[in-house]
């Protein structure tokens, strides 16, 4: 440490201070003591840290699979948000989080002395899975743990209601829906929430297509509705399900928008550059991310957890060319 504070033309303390992610230090100067670290070969001792200070400065991190475009852009609001705060973060996917894997996951990664656990994705596993220290901070994102753990999570109930008056304001009789997994609980509040509003606006819901969440879900759900001359619009559980849909309307002759309306969930930036573009309700994934760092900060700072404080993150109904009148109003 004393030989990269010479180099750098500091002192000891500020190389101690940027080594731990402190915010206060000018960004030239963190710059210079981070090319001296480099041409020196310098590794702070991250134990001896924690133990001075009684915090690892690291947030581990639960997700499912992080392949999936939403886990992905959630995991790196969390990543942008833990840097900025000068925190490491330790990544666990479990692909059974149904079974013992997530209970091991959880353990594994409390064992690695974080501060605190950020959930992204825990499919259908409950609280009663995890296996956590007392008093751990803990934020989650799923909707399934939404009230058991302070959350950061988009508002769905209002993006379908906005999903489906956009298609009834444009003059559609009723409107299909194309589920996602029927063990996601995204899915089940979507599907739902789908229902109501047609019923509120006076209109029986149609037996939903059930799904998944990739594309080719999608793709078999735009064959089965493209056999029915009745249906002119469709909104789907999320964006891939959508582009799948797309394309096997388009392949059996039905035009969209012209005589199908598609609406997809999630807002990817996939879905501007599709044909026609994508009609969606967008999701602020990096916002999550970024809000469940907050609140595990929240945490630690209060030295400990504090209810189960709730974030909902507004959506926003982005309209593209997918959607149109029917052919025959009325």
């Amino acid at each position: 440490m004393a030989d990269v504070a010479r180099l750098a033309g500091v002192s000891s303390q500020t190389v101690s201070r940027v080594s731990s992610g402190a915010p206060n230090v000018r960004q030239a100067t963190r710059r210079r003591v981070l090319q001296a670290m480099d041409q020196l070969g310098y590794s702070p001792n991250r134990a001896a840290q924690a133990l001075r200070r009684g915090s690892s400065r690291t947030i581990g991190v639960l997700t499912q699979q992080i392949q999936r475009t939403g886990e992905a852009l959630t995991t790196a609001g969390v990543l942008e948000a833990a840097t900025e705060a000068g925190y490491a973060v330790n990544l666990a996917q479990v692909a059974r989080p149904e079974s013992e894997d997530l209970r091991q996951a959880s353990v594994r990664l409390a064992h690695q002395d974080i501060d605190g656990l950020v959930v992204v994705q825990a499919g259908t596993a409950g609280p009663e899975r995890f296996s956590l220290p007392p008093g751990m901070p803990v934020a989650v994102s799923d909707s399934a743990l939404v009230g058991h753990y302070p959350s950061a999570s988009a508002d769905q109930v209002q993006g379908v209601r906005d999903a489906v008056d956009h298609l009834l304001d444009l003059g559609h009789r009723t409107i299909h829906h194309v589920t996602g997994p029927p063990g996601s609980q995204s899915a089940l509040i979507r599907r739902a929430t789908w229902a109501r509003r047609l019923q509120e606006a006076g209109i029986a819901a149609p037996e939903p297509v059930p799904g998944d969440w990739d594309p080719a879900a999608g793709y078999r759900a735009g064959l089965r509705l493209a056999r029915d001359p009745e249906v002119t619009a469709v909104l789907c559980a999320n964006d891939e399900i959508a582009l799948g849909l797309i394309r096997a309307l388009h392949e059996q002759g039905r035009r969209v928008p012209e005589e199908v309306s598609v609406v997809g969930f999630d807002g990817l930036a996939l879905g501007e550059f599709s044909f026609p573009p994508l009609t969606t309700v967008r999701l602020d994934f990096r916002r999550h991310g970024r809000a469940m760092v907050e609140l595990i900060l929240e945490q630690v700072a209060a030295g400990g957890p504090q209810g189960a404080r709730s974030m909902v993150i507004p959506t926003e109904m982005i309209i593209r060319a997918s959607t149109a009148a029917p052919p025959h109003p009325g």
